[in-house]
């Protein structure tokens, strides 16, 4: 039986055919699957059957695949992967600052969707585990980062990151002010392929800039190299 049986995945997606397909190869996969048609269905499965990943059309009836997004994550950090049919940059980097975690795009190939559907579970259920872990905090002038069980705090108190933020915090933090690309970050932190869309990195820099710096014009920790990339700076 697939590790992956009791996870249960929600498709919001209103072309049918479309939505039939990923269920069907979801299913085979040993997911179970829910489905919702319009945002506001889409929103009230979201919110009341529980599911592990949320799969996220952006243009549905009755609300937009992002404000459906904006809304689960007033209260869930449920892993978010939007679905979009065009190759707009500004629908993607709306969608991460949104809180989405993935996008891709349309057509897609089912063994990349899939892919990023695993990807996109495992990081979510360390998340899941990490009051299991043993706490492993580091101490970078103000800010705590408990590397194990995935919160920082800053001047004692607790902020609120996305897993994402988190891994893409983690993983400078734990580089000794080494310069890394945004190509180089895409693939170490994301863990696969994302087609040059660099974008994808400097969006989450900027969250995690807003939610970690006094100044987020003038940062302190995560400095731009320019014409380079970001490094961590050890206060």
């Amino acid at each position: 039986m697939s590790t992956d049986t009791k996870r249960k995945v929600l498709i919001i997606e209103d072309e049918k055919p479309i939505s039939d397909i990923i269920k069907f190869n979801l299913t085979k996969e040993g997911y179970e699957v829910e489905t919702a048609y319009d945002g506001q269905e889409g929103l009230d499965k979201a919110l009341s059957c529980g599911p592990q990943l949320v799969l996220l059309d952006i243009m549905l009836p009755m609300m937009s695949g992002f404000e459906v997004c904006k809304k689960i994550r007033e209260t869930s950090e449920v892993p978010i992967i939007m679905l979009t049919a065009k190759e707009e940059e500004a629908d993607k980097v709306l969608g991460l600052e949104l809180g989405a975690d993935d996008y891709i795009t349309k057509p897609f190939g089912m063994r990349e969707l899939l892919a990023r559907i695993k990807a996109n579970l495992r990081r979510s259920e360390l998340m899941t585990d990490k009051d299991d872990a043993p706490a492993d905090v580091q101490v970078f002038g103000r800010l705590e980062i408990d590397m194990n069980r995935y919160e920082v705090r800053k001047d004692g108190k607790p902020l609120d990151l996305t897993l994402r933020e988190f891994e893409l915090l983690r993983y400078l933090a734990t580089r000794d002010d080494k310069v890394f690309s945004r190509e180089q970050l895409l693939e170490d932190v994301w863990g696969y392929e994302y087609y040059g869309d660099i974008r994808t990195v400097d969006v989450t820099i900027r969250r995690l800039r807003e939610k970690l710096e006094d100044d987020p014009g003038d940062p302190g920790y995560i400095i731009t190299k320019r014409g380079i990339g970001y490094f961590f700076k050890k206060q």
